[in-house]
C-alpha cells in the first residue's frame, strides 16, 4: 500500500497544467513509496477554476488559497501562481508545515526570496522549484559528462533563449495571461523568465557565476495596462544579455529576448572545455551533441547523442519507451516529482531548493542592476 501525499495546487495557467499533468503521470511510470492525491486547486476566478478542476482531475477546488493551505489533510503545496504571490504564499505554506513546490523563478527579487529561505529553514519543511530542465534526459545527460571531467577544464559557456509573442505595440501589460508584462507581478521580464532557466541550468552544469556585465532593453516603452485601463510605462526588460565570469574561470554569454521574430521557444547551451564540447537545442531536446578532440583525426567530428536508451546509459530513459522513442518537454516536470518523491523516501535533498534557486535569483538581480548602471555586478 502506497504512502498518499495530498497536493493542493495554486494557479491553474500553463504551468498549473503541467504541473498536474505530473502528478497524474509519475507513479504510472516510477516506482514509489509515495502516491500522489490531487486533492485541492485553488485560484480567485470560481468559474476558470472549475473548469481546471474538472479536466485535469482535482477533487476539490478553492478560491481562498490561505484556507487551502491552512487544511489539516493537505501535504504538499504547489505554487503555479504569479510571481508576486511567491513569497506570501510560501511563506504561509511554511508556517502551516507544508512541503512546498514553487514555480521559478524563486521570487521577483533576492529581498524576497531570502525571505522564503528563512521561512522554510526555520519550518524545517522540504522544499523545490521548478527548474525543469535540469531533467530532460539530455541535460542530465550533459551534467553527467561535466561531472565525468571529459571536457577537459572549461573555457566558456553560452546559451540563449529566444521568443517573439511580446513584439506588438498593442500588447497590453496586466492581469491573466499577461502579468509577465507587469514588472509589479513579474519583478523582471525576460531575466527572471527566460534567463533565470538558462543561469541555473549554467550553475549546475559550470558552477557558481561571480560577476556579470549586462545590457537590458525595453523597447515598448508604454503599453495600456489591462488592470487600471491606462497607459503605463512598461518596467520589464524586452532583451538581456550579460557576460559572465564562472568561478571556475570559464566565460559565459547569455542572452534572452521576447523580441526575436520567427522563435516561440529557442533554448540552447554549449559548453567548450579544453578536451571536448557539448551543446543542446530544446527544439531537439531529445538529442546532445558531442565533439570529443580525442578521436582519430579523420573521424573527429561533432555526433548526435540520441538520448533513448532504456538500458541505464541514458538517465529516467528505463522508465519510459523502448530504445528510440523518444519523450518531450512534459517528461521533465515528471521527472522532477519523482526525483522528490524518491528524496523523501531517503531523506536526500531535492535540488534545486529555495537556497539553491536564491542563488539564480541574485545573479538575476546583478545582471538587472548592470543593465541600469551600465557596470560590472559582483554577485
Amino acid at each position: 500500500m502506497k504512502k498518499k501525499l495530498n497536493v493542493g495546487i495554486i494557479g491553474y495557467g500553463f504551468m498549473g497544467r503541467a504541473h498536474s499533468n505530473a502528478f497524474r503521470q509519475v507513479n504510472h511510470f516510477f516506482d514509489l513509496e509515495h502516491e500522489l492525491v490531487l486533492k485541492v486547486a485553488s485560484a480567485r476566478n470560481a468559474e476558470r477554476l472549475e473548469a481546471f478542476r474538472e479536466k485535469a482531475g482535482w477533487e476539490e477546488a478553492e478560491t481562498d488559497w490561505r484556507k487551502m493551505i491552512e487544511r489539516d489533510d493537505i501535504d504538499i503545496i504547489d505554487i503555479a501562481a504569479p510571481n508576486d504571490w511567491h513569497r506570501d504564499m510560501a511563506i504561509a505554506a511554511a508556517e502551516a508545515g507544508k512541503m512546498i513546490w514553487c514555480e521559478k523563478p524563486l521570487a521577483r527579487n533576492g529581498e524576497e526570496g531570502r525571505e522564503m529561505v528563512k521561512a522554510v529553514e526555520k519550518a524545517g519543511v522540504r522544499n523545490m522549484v521548478w527548474y525543469n530542465y535540469r531533467r530532460v534526459p539530455a541535460v542530465t545527460l550533459a551534467k553527467m559528462i561535466v561531472d565525468s571531467g571529459r571536457l577537459g577544464k572549461i573555457y566558456h559557456y553560452r546559451a540563449n533563449f529566444l521568443q517573439d509573442w511580446t513584439i506588438s505595440e498593442d500588447l497590453p501589460q496586466g492581469g491573466e495571461g499577461l502579468w509577465r508584462l507587469d514588472v509589479n507581478a513579474a519583478g523582471s521580464g525576460v531575466t527572471g523568465d527566460l534567463l533565470a532557466h538558462c543561469i541555473d541550468t549554467a550553475i549546475w552544469l559550470n558552477g557558481n557565476i561571480t560577476r556579470v556585465t549586462a545590457r537590458t532593453e525595453t523597447f515598448v516603452k508604454e503599453r495600456h495596462h489591462n488592470l487600471t485601463g491606462q497607459v503605463e510605462p512598461v518596467g520589464i526588460d524586452d532583451a538581456s544579455m550579460f557576460l559572465c565570469d564562472f568561478a571556475n574561470g570559464s566565460l559565459g554569454l547569455f542572452e534572452a529576448t521576447r523580441y526575436a521574430r520567427g522563435h516561440k521557444a529557442l533554448y540552447t547551451l554549449e559548453i567548450n572545455g579544453a578536451n571536448a564540447s557539448i551543446r543542446w537545442d530544446l527544439h531537439d531536446l531529445h538529442r546532445l551533441e558531442y565533439f570529443d578532440h580525442g578521436d582519430e583525426s579523420a573521424l573527429r567530428g561533432w555526433r548526435s547523442i540520441h538520448i533513448t536508451d532504456a538500458g541505464g546509459d541514458h538517465p529516467y530513459m528505463d522508465h519510459w519507451w523502448v530504445p528510440g522513442l523518444q519523450i518531450g518537454y512534459e517528461h521533465s516536470f515528471t521527472h522532477q516529482v519523482a526525483d522528490f518523491l524518491s528524496d523523501l523516501e531517503t531523506g536526500a535533498t531535492t535540488q534545486p531548493d529555495f537556497a539553491d534557486a536564491l542563488i539564480t535569483q541574485d545573479v538575476c538581480d546583478a545582471v538587472i542592476s548592470s543593465g541600469q548602471s551600465g557596470h560590472w555586478v559582483e554577485v
